[in-house]
């Protein structure tokens, strides 16, 4: 592997937002795709966010696929559910977007915590993240779940000699989460003005 797990998402993060300053909707959804072979690497611990990643994913994709340059912006999927009051629905891309949105919170704390305490085991690292970032959105379902699955999460030496490639491990993951966090900010807030950045799963 040339690089790092984090090469391809550094790449992409470079054109994100349109000259304008526009959240751009593929190259956002890219840049999240690329960070998923990383939770591959956590194998069981992060089925659920996987799947979950994954799925939103898909639906913002396909969305965007069914007319590129309506969506080109990631913002529209929002604004026109807002138009047809249809964004609170579970199956909303709206819904979806938030959801991808707070995965990737939860992804980028927990390389902020592999980096910050490199004396934590990999559980550690992982529920202290999910603690942190997705835990409050959860009912008691989920977040059983999820305290469950990640007590899987692998050795933690191993898992950075997996993810480590060629590159400089710990300079990409700290641009990672220095270039991604800001873009994650500025998409709960504008959820936040259309009312739609505290819904909870069930």
């Amino acid at each position: 592997m040339e690089g790092t797990v984090f090469t391809l998402s550094l790449e992409g993060l470079k054109s994100v937002k349109s000259e304008q300053g526009e959240m751009l909707t593929k190259p956002f959804l890219d840049v999240c795709k690329n960070i998923l072979p990383v939770i591959d690497k956590f194998g069981a611990a992060m089925t659920l966010v996987k799947s979950d990643i994954g799925g939103n994913i898909t639906r913002l994709e396909n969305k965007y696929n069914s007319d590129p340059s309506k969506f080109k912006y990631l913002y529209t999927f929002v604004q026109v559910e807002v138009e047809t009051k249809t964004s609170k629905a579970s199956s909303s891309c709206s819904n979806g977007l938030l959801w991808l949105t707070r995965a990737m919170d939860f992804l980028v704390e927990l390389f902020r915590n592999l980096l910050g305490h490199p004396e934590w085991t990999m559980s550690q690292v992982c529920i202290d993240s999910y603690n942190k970032t997705l835990k409050k959105w959860h009912g008691w379902l989920a977040s059983s779940s999820f305290t469950v699955a990640l007590k899987l999460a692998p050795d933690r030496k191993k898992f950075i000699e997996v993810i480590s490639g060629t590159g400089d491990l710990n300079a990409d993951m700290e641009k990672f989460c220095s270039t991604f966090s800001p873009h994650l900010i500025e998409i709960h807030k504008f959820l936040a003005t259309c009312g739609l950045d505290d819904m909870k799963a069930s």
